[in-house]
């Protein structure tokens, strides 16, 4: 058998990947851990694919599979859920990022990790959360924030992965749901600069991010390419809308179908960000696009036909949330939130994660699947399907 020094090869592949890197990349050795490593003998994974993996061996990922994107409590199997729409940003970013030179390896990993943080139903959930937080003196919850915490805290029985400071920053920074259309990287940021942007971005949801690196730039713009047209595919496969919906100016300048969408804004953001240290689109599609989130804004996600029963999802979050409560006051160690979650964590973290917070994590990591089987198993034996 021959043996291969697997330092060596690792090496020159990194090499190799930094002569195609543009001025503006992020080379692999640039990556910052908050806590040092040794590399594992015979570990030939450059630092940003380690974090890859490592994303993709969470139990956070793992969920993806059964939470929402927009229409949830569909039984419409080809509707996408939120592992299709992390697979498909990574697959847009990385195009993206092939063609501007940069590092393809943190892209996958900020685009894989992104939504994380996100609760079960999607951006409703996220606000039923935040209510329940603030009524209960905690910070605002947001997904972005929750994805970090997760990750970096919470995960592998509160060891967290320690990832590399890029990752985390493009996950807190990726904020697809925001009015930009230009970015420029603010680069000089720390583990410290981090904990000052989660604090203030908490104190104020409105604070602005920016990612450190143009790689997290090209994944926030990509967040907004890969949902802006599946959305609307989804919303005519359930009859939501038409086709002839479309704004006149977005189909002219976008196209009217999520491919031809994806391709016009892919090659309009390369075209306009080639060999510079920024990333945009040009005034023209930027314009059509900001038009085109306007009308799915009015047509999709606040049509009244796809929110019916999230009134009462919402009564079951609070339900939900004050008998967790409950259960960790009286330390009844047979519940739900001792039995699914508690026991993969640490004394320390019950010692010291406030109880309002703890139930936060709990909620925020489930399934939609897994809310309702419980919300039914607690309140509804049997009769939750008719509740709904």
């Amino acid at each position: 058998m021959v043996e291969l020094d697997f330092q060596k090869i690792r090496q020159k592949i990194e090499n190799i990947l930094n002569e195609r890197l543009s001025p503006w990349a992020t080379p692999h050795s640039a990556a910052r851990r908050e806590r040092p490593e040794e590399l594992l003998a015979g570990d030939y994974r450059l630092p940003f694919s380690i974090d890859t993996d490592r994303i993709l061996h969470s139990l956070a990922y793992t969920r993806y599979i059964d939470k929402t994107q927009v229409f949830s409590l569909s039984d419409n199997i080809h509707i996408t859920r939120r592992v299709i729409h992390v697979q498909l940003v990574s697959k847009i970013a990385r195009t993206i990022g092939r063609y501007l030179g940069l590092n393809e390896d943190l892209i996958e990993a900020i685009s894989l990790g992104h939504d994380i943080g996100h609760p079960p139903f999607g951006h409703e959930g996220e606000r039923f959360l935040d209510r329940l937080a603030r009524m209960h003196n905690l910070p605002s919850f947001q997904h972005n924030i929750q994805g970090v915490r997760a990750l970096r805290h919470l995960e592998r029985g509160g060891q967290g992965w320690n990832l590399t400071l890029q990752v985390y920053d493009g996950i807190l920074c990726h904020d697809g749901e925001s009015d930009t259309y230009s970015l420029v990287p603010e680069k000089e940021k720390d583990f410290s600069r981090l904990d000052e942007e989660i604090i203030r971005r908490a104190q104020d949801p409105s604070y602005p991010l920016r990612p450190m690196t143009l790689e997290g730039c090209v994944v926030r713009l990509a967040d907004t390419i890969s949902y802006i047209g599946r959305d609307i595919e989804d919303a005519i496969l359930v009859g939501l809308i038409r086709r002839e919906d479309i704004p006149p100016r977005c189909q002219k300048v976008l196209g009217r179908t999520n491919g031809s969408i994806v391709f016009r804004l892919v090659t309009d953001l390369i075209a306009h960000s080639w060999g510079k240290g920024s990333v945009s689109f040009s005034p023209e599609v930027a314009e059509a696009l900001k038009e085109l989130k306007a009308f799915n804004l009015e047509h999709i996600y606040l049509n009244e036909a796809i929110k019916k029963d999230m009134d009462k999802i919402a009564w079951l979050f609070e339900r939900l949330f004050e008998r967790c409560l409950e259960d960790l006051h009286q330390g009844r160690r047979e519940a739900p939130i001792f039995r699914d979650f508690l026991i993969h964590m640490p004394e320390s973290y019950l010692q010291e994660t406030p109880p309002p917070q703890i139930v936060i994590d709990f909620i925020a990591g489930m399934t939609d699947e897994y809310f309702v089987s419980l919300a039914r198993e607690l309140f509804f034996p049997g009769r939750l399907r008719a509740f709904l």
